[in-house]
């Protein structure tokens, strides 16, 4: 029988109930508790009486900048002040929000404004180095028609040819847009109006945009805040990247839902981390279990009071006993907990509960969140407890579709509602999963998913490939990465030598980490005659992976190949 998130520690406040939709929650939400830090950086510091008339200001820019309602507005931008503001501004000006990952190239940023329809992409200029414009330049954008830069450190390279905006250029012209236009777009919003498209990578090797709704978000995440007992004393460094549900829903929206407050963090640094945990009073700090093993890891933290933190919550992958002792005993949370969820489901499938022992936060990542009903099936049918299976996920927090795409959304959502995850788990007789596998072949790089059909149509891209398989390997400091087993064009292997071989695989490692985000560049490439197939012509990733552990083939790695 599927388990259900039931119990006498679950609580579902239905916060889709209380406030309809996101701008809804901004306006009215935010008078609850109008003298708290409602998000504090480096440029600024709101409170949260002051955040609706902030966020308004850019809804008002949007507007005025030619965005109309049910209009995708992509985000491309790293974590900042700026973000939130412009996040809730076009959602207010009844936009449908895109965030894009600050890793991807330029090819696969274009991809998700293409797909999306976008046609308003607010990003930066300068960080790390970084002109986001600039690699779109060439590139094919569909619907784009303007780009609004959040911080500009000056232009390395021409934009591509679009209107290009700097914020205060942008929040000017909205001055003159009045507040009633920006007002009644939010009313005319419901809670099963699109609030976002999330982009999440699938077996097929092609991006497809999670759509969720406001009511979605809104209750999946005030059962998340409540279930870890976030409050409006918390003070919350958001080093999960906003374009991910973790750090936008679980991190954004549910500070919104309490009174929070919203503490960005750019980029991650060990030291800079315990530095900003001191200065700002940090008392939540969710991540996956490479941030904690990073913080655990820095010599100098000893330096640091870190009497402040009170709550971590990880999941993403495989957490190590040892791991949530260390986080408990070392870094001193008085709660640790761990969850499981996937985009398509809006981040949130199981969360363990404060009140559960030890042993099941770092065996399993909890039970059903309330009114989620999830169960494990072989085959369609359900599993006996303690027998591993597909988890499937049915209930409120299933998107409503891949966007645009019908055969790819009933591919993995049944007739009944049940969701297909593509995660191979064990449930206990209390309902508690603890994943075991991925069908899909995924593997998790620090807490970026990485699906090997879509490294693998990249890399077939490269004159010198003429097939190759992507399998995950275990890293000490990444958990897994790639490793890409690549058969040469030409000469199904036969006629390349060793020092062919090495200069082919090198080159391909450069061209990988020019051409794709970094968490999904192999770290290894291994040069065959020919991959392992089955009668049928399927890959046999099985026998990779056992070579791979074997030790017997030659790995050309990342860090050799300069």
């Amino acid at each position: 029988m599927a388990a259900k998130g039931t119990g006498v520690s679950d609580e579902d406040p239905r916060a889709d109930l209380q406030w309809g939709t996101i701008p809804d929650l901004v306006a009215r939400g935010s008078l609850r508790h109008p003298d708290n830090e409602a998000v504090v950086d480096t440029n600024f510091r709101l409170t949260y009486g002051e955040l609706p008339g902030a966020v308004d200001l850019y809804a008002r820019g949007y507007v005025a900048a030619g965005v109309g309602a049910g209009d995708r507005v992509g985000i491309w931008s790293p974590n900042c002040g700026e973000w939130v503001l412009a996040a809730l501004g076009a959602l207010r000006a009844g936009a449908v929000l895109v965030p894009m990952n600050t890793r991807c190239k330029g090819g696969e940023a274009a991809y998700i404004v293409r797909a999306s329809g976008a046609t308003t992409l607010v990003t930066v200029r300068g960080f790390l180095g970084v002109d986001y414009p600039a690699l779109l330049r060439g590139q094919e954008t569909g619907a784009l028609e303007r780009i609004v830069l959040l911080r500009d450190q000056g232009q390395v390279e021409p934009a591509p040819d679009v209107e290009l905006l700097t914020l205060a250029p942008f929040l000017d012209a909205g001055t003159g847009v009045g507040a009633a236009e920006t007002a009644g777009r939010a009313h005319a919003l419901g809670p099963e109006d699109l609030s976002d498209l999330i982009f999440t990578s699938g077996t097929t090797g092609h991006p497809k945009g999670a759509a969720t709704t406001h009511g979605q978000s809104l209750r999946t995440f005030g059962t998340w805040a409540s279930i870890v007992g976030l409050a409006a004393t918390d003070r919350y460094l958001v080093v999960n990247p906003f374009f991910h549900t973790f750090g936008y829903k679980a991190g954004i929206l549910a500070c919104l839902l309490t009174g929070a407050t919203i503490v960005p963090e750019g980029v991650f640094d060990a030291r800079r981390v315990l530095r900003h945990i001191v200065d700002e009073r940090i008392s939540v700090l969710p991540g996956p279990p490479t941030l904690y093993q990073s913080l655990l890891a820095e010599p100098t933290r000893g330096d640091y009071d870190l009497s402040s933190l009170r709550l971590g919550v990880t999941g993403a992958a495989v957490v190590p006993v040892e791991l949530v002792r260390a986080m408990r005993n070392d870094l001193g949370f008085s709660t640790v907990l761990t969850a499981y969820g996937l985009t398509e489901s809006s981040g949130t499938v199981t969360m363990c509960r404060r009140s559960d022992p030890p042993e099941i936060v770092a065996t399993t990542s909890g039970r059903a969140i309330p009114g989620v009903e999830v169960r494990v099936v072989v085959d369609g049918d359900e599993v006996p407890r303690g027998e591993p299976g597909e988890i499937e996920v049915r209930g409120y927090t299933v998107m409503a579709g891949y966007w645009q795409d019908e055969e790819e959304t009933s591919a993995v959502i049944d007739a009944e509602g049940w969701l297909r995850t593509g995660d191979v788990g064990v449930m206990d007789h209390d309902g508690n999963v603890a994943i075991v596998d991925r069908l899909k072949d995924m593997f998790v790089v620090g807490g970026f998913n990485a699906y090997p059909a879509e490294i693998e149509a990249m890399l077939r891209g490269h004159p010198g490939v003429a097939a190759v398989a992507v399998i995950g390997v275990p890293d000490d400091r990444l958990g897994e990465v790639g490793c890409a087993y690549v058969v040469p064009a030409g000469q199904d292997g036969a006629g390349l030598d060793a020092e062919g071989a090495e200069t082919l695989a090198r080159e391909l490692l450069a061209w990988s980490r020019h051409e794709m985000a970094n968490y999904k560049v192999p770290r290894g490439v291994v040069v065959v005659e020919a991959l392992p197939v089955n009668a049928g012509g399927k890959v046999l990733k099985r026998e990779l992976r056992a070579r791979h552990r074997a030790g017997d083939d030659h790995v050309v790695s990342y860090e050799r190949s300069g």
